[in-house]
């Protein structure tokens, strides 16, 4: 269990969360949803303390994030919202670099992982001179090398080809049938209505619906995910 009490990040005059209250079930898929600037990296990046919120609590499993965060940011794999890190490395040197900081000694996985990525035959050349596609998949092979409980991707669908974006929701179903849990945010409302057991939309830094598509689909008959999402977190309409 993820738990986010009253989360509020705030920058000078911006609040970029505000009040932020989740709970996040282990064995579950969860999506965040939200327009630019709405807070789902601000939430991701402080559940992988990146960002240190401004106020409130989170708290993996009843641990207080930074009275333990050395032992919880062991649990997580996390594909930051850009892949352009490390760009001077070549990328067996960036999955290296991965396998020291988790003290992975078995990296047999990592064969099975560049196949499954089209990535076999790149792993020699520098980050810098591979297309956005592939940094995308080489940072998220890093992340799965460590195979740790908890998965964080932060827009992880961006930039991949269908065959790579279908074998990675495939990924993510399975871990989290195994018990472990995926949250993700994502742009992509059909990638969130088949892989989310629940969702949470925000909108200018503000929670507006956390719970299943279902019951939020139930609660609008008739009506798209596209429609509703964009009733709910779309602009608001202005008098001519």
């Amino acid at each position: 269990m993820i738990e986010l009490k009253n989360v509020t990040k705030k920058y000078e005059n911006k609040t970029a969360l505000d009040h932020l209250n989740l709970e996040i079930p282990a064995g579950k898929i969860y999506g965040f949803l939200g327009h630019n600037g709405a807070g789902k990296s601000t939430t991701i990046k402080s559940l992988v303390s990146i960002i240190e919120p401004t106020s409130g609590e989170i708290y993996f499993d009843g641990k207080l994030l930074p009275e333990n965060r050395l032992d919880i940011k062991r649990k997580i794999a996390y594909v930051p919202d850009s892949p352009d890190l490390f760009l001077q490395l070549t990328a067996n040197e960036y999955w290296d670099l991965i396998a020291a900081a988790y003290e992975i000694t078995d990296t047999s996985s990592l064969a099975e992982l560049m196949a499954l990525f089209d990535m076999t035959g790149h792993q020699n050349e520098t980050i810098e001179s591979f297309s956005h596609g592939m940094r995308q998949k080489t940072v998220i092979i890093g992340a799965l090398l460590a195979d740790p409980a908890i998965w964080i991707l932060d827009e992880p669908m961006q930039g991949l080809d269908p065959q790579a974006a279908f074998d990675l929701k495939g990924m993510i179903k399975k871990h989290a049938e195994k018990g472990n849990t995926v949250i993700f945010s994502t742009h992509n409302l059909d990638t969130a209505q088949q892989l989310c057991d629940e969702l949470a939309i925000l909108k200018k830094g503000e929670l507006i619906y956390n719970g299943t598509v279902k019951n939020l689909l139930d609660q609008h008959p008739n009506e798209s995910l596209e429609t509703i999402y964009l009733g709910m977190a779309g602009r608001e309409a202005t008098d001519e």
